[in-house]
């Protein structure tokens, strides 16, 4: 038997962030009410604050999409933050979620749990298998608590908990901050910068050779519910488009989408990070569940809304 969510009280948290507002807007079409707490109204590394709030709105489903994120920089610069922020804001939600008997809980999870050289393409087996990748080991390790603490309370208690491993991810509310983004969002924002100022290059990290999977924040939104809906069982589940691509295709992608016309450079003395990452979604696809977005068409509509936002920032400056 499936999970119903219509008429449910769903938490969503993290619902400012880019999955996190994407799963509340694909929510609408489920019939249940949303609930949402702010940074200011709720702080999820505080327990007390976060029992509380369980205890008061008592939901029936929980989507805990909250985490402290970044790219390599961001992750290999404030270690502390991503290991302590992230174990707390996990802890504290799935513990509250058993104290108030919420029926259903999704903890959503990172491919970057996976090791360095990991089996390509990555099952789900390959957890725990061999060394992280050094550059965001401790985001990494906090995400494998999470899947853990889930399995832990599914084992002892036998809730229904259940994790998934989400590829990378772009779209609709990503972060487009050099200093702290991820991949996607920063070859957009170089290329813009680099088309408005006239400039003749534009440069990536490493040797553009490392391949990636990526997936719009919609469909990835999409296939947690379907999860939600569709899927009990201990193991996680990776989210992946099955798409694969170099960075330096993906920045010529960007190039060509954008109207850029400079030259690529690539500066070697970054790192590339794992050299290669494409995750095995057959689990996902046997349950039924296919995307529906491809990645020219959501590098299109990213780029066209990252231009919008800029240009209603200059209007209103």
């Amino acid at each position: 038997m499936g999970y119903n969510l219509s008429g449910k009280r769903v938490y969503v948290a993290g619902h400012r962030g880019m999955v996190g507002s994407a799963i509340v807007r694909r929510l609408a079409n489920e019939g249940c009410e949303v609930l949402t707490a702010t940074r200011s109204e709720l702080d999820l590394k505080n327990q007390a604050a976060v029992n509380a709030w369980f205890e008061k709105q008592k939901p029936d489903a929980v989507f805990l999409a909250a985490a402290k994120v970044g790219g390599i920089l961001a992750n290999d610069t404030m270690p502390a933050d991503f290991l302590y922020d992230n174990l707390m804001i996990e802890t504290n939600i799935i513990k509250a979620a058993f104290d108030v008997n919420v029926e259903k809980l999704l903890f959503l999870g990172s491919s970057c749990i996976y090791p360095k050289f990991a089996e390509q393409p990555i099952k789900e087996s390959e957890l725990l298998e061999g060394a992280l990748e050094p550059t965001n080991e401790w985001y990494a390790i906090a995400k494998i608590a999470g899947i853990k603490l889930c399995q832990a309370y599914r084992k002892q208690h036998g809730v229904d908990y259940i994790s998934a491993m989400p590829t990378n991810l772009y779209g609709t509310g990503d972060n487009y901050d050099l200093q702290s983004s991820h991949v996607m969002p920063a070859l957009i924002r170089k290329v813009y910068d680099a088309k408005s100022d006239g400039a003749k290059n534009v440069t990536i990290w490493g040797s553009g050779s490392p391949l990636r999977e990526f997936m719009h924040a919609d469909d990835c939104a999409d296939a947690l519910v379907f999860l939600m809906l569709n899927y009990s069982g201990h193991e996680h589940v990776n989210v992946g488009s099955g798409q694969e691509v170099s960075i330096l295709e993906l920045m010529q992608m960007v190039c060509d989408a954008s109207g850029f016309h400079g030259n690529i450079i690539k500066d070697t003395s970054k790192p590339d990070g794992t050299p290669r990452k494409l995750m095995d979604s057959g689990k996902l696809r046997g349950l039924g569940w296919l995307p529906s977005i491809t990645l020219q068409d959501g590098i299109d509509r990213t780029i066209s809304e990252f231009r919008n936002i800029v240009e209603t920032e200059t209007s209103s400056n």
